[in-house]
């Protein structure tokens, strides 16, 4: 989103209400229509998924998991889903077969992303982000106070500080040279708070060993080897995956568990976790692909040409009362 928002400050103006509104109501159909086709189908397939479920659980000598998160068709959950909403409450935050709690999170982060990049216009990328970081930190020590435990990290404050450490490293672009590194190590100290889920020493690593990744990947084109790495991938078949991956991610528990629960019921239980593992990746990627391919083309690529509509018509129509007002003042 930084990265996105240096390349668009040029035209947009981050100061003015209407930009804000034109990246929300870009994001929002970003992610809701295909989201939205997904919600639906992972409700009418609840119950067999979760017979599926189930089959695998017992397999592999595991508790079942909540029934509510597959059979939950309320009119409550299906709201708070539509609304995004579903994230700030423990007990919707995982509450259908998709691996939506991520979604209601990304909703959070882009309703305040605005707020933070005009702090970040006032006092630095670094200030603001510590503040907004310490805003996080605050919330996020009340709601554990509280009592609340949320089944996945759903909330903004449980995962703000990962929010801040990209975009610290994205805002490093106009700091060239040593500078840069300040804004590194600054990026590495929020990812290593120990705020949420995930805060042992292996996940510590993980995630700074990728911040230095994406930190290569971003300022590496400099040298030679950074110029080869971005042809490699920059690739057309890693691009075409990487438009696919929204529509992968979303679909493939519902194809997956399905799959998998044949294929524990076909191997037995005497079958390897390795060869368990390879059979149900062979078989669930070509269709979770094809499928995100068919919601690529027939849903999400309509969804956002109708929110960059929404967007001229609704600016256009504004600028065009503001034009007319003015000029029936000035008119003797």
């Amino acid at each position: 989103m930084v990265h996105q928002y240096y390349i668009r400050s040029s035209f947009e103006d981050w100061g003015q209400p209407r930009t804000w509104a034109s990246f929300w109501v870009r994001r929002f159909f970003r992610i809701a229509p295909l989201f939205y086709v997904a919600l639906f189908f992972s409700i009418i397939l609840g119950p067999a998924i979760y017979d599926d479920r189930l089959a695998i659980d017992t397999a592999l000598g595991r508790s079942p998991q909540p029934e509510e998160r597959y059979l939950d068709s309320s009119i409550t959950n299906i709201v708070l889903h539509v609304t995004f909403l579903f994230g700030l409450l423990p007990s919707h935050a995982y509450r259908t077969p998709l691996p939506d709690w991520s979604l209601g999170l990304e909703m959070q982060f882009y309703a305040v992303f605005p707020a933070i990049v005009l702090l970040a216009r006032k006092v630095g990328w670094i200030g603001g982000s510590s503040l907004a970081g310490i805003a996080g930190v605050i919330v996020a020590a009340t709601v554990a106070k509280m009592g609340m435990q949320f089944p996945m990290p759903s909330f903004l404050p449980l995962k703000l500080h990962v929010f801040i450490a990209g975009m610290l490293v994205a805002a490093a672009r106009l700091r060239p040279g040593r500078a840069s590194l300040l804004y590194l190590a600054a990026s590495a100290s929020f990812a290593m708070l120990p705020i949420g889920p995930h805060k042992d020493l292996l996940h510590v690593l993980i995630r700074g060993s990728m911040l230095v990744a994406f930190f290569g990947l971003l300022y590496g084109r400099q040298y030679r080897p950074g110029d080869l790495l971005s042809i490699v991938l920059g690739g057309r078949l890693l691009k075409w995956l990487g438009e696919l991956s929204f529509g992968a991610y979303l679909i493939h528990l519902l194809v997956m568990q399905p799959i998998a629960a044949w294929v524990f019921s076909y191997l037995g239980p005497d079958s390897t976790a390795s060869a368990r593992f390879l059979i149900v990746s062979a078989v669930v990627l070509p269709p979770t692909y094809a499928l995100a391919a068919v919601g690529y083309f027939f849903v999400e690529k309509p969804g956002q040409s109708f929110g960059k509509r929404c967007i001229v018509r609704l600016f256009n129509a504004k600028e065009s009362a503001q034009q007319t007002t003015a000029e029936k003042i000035a008119a003797p």
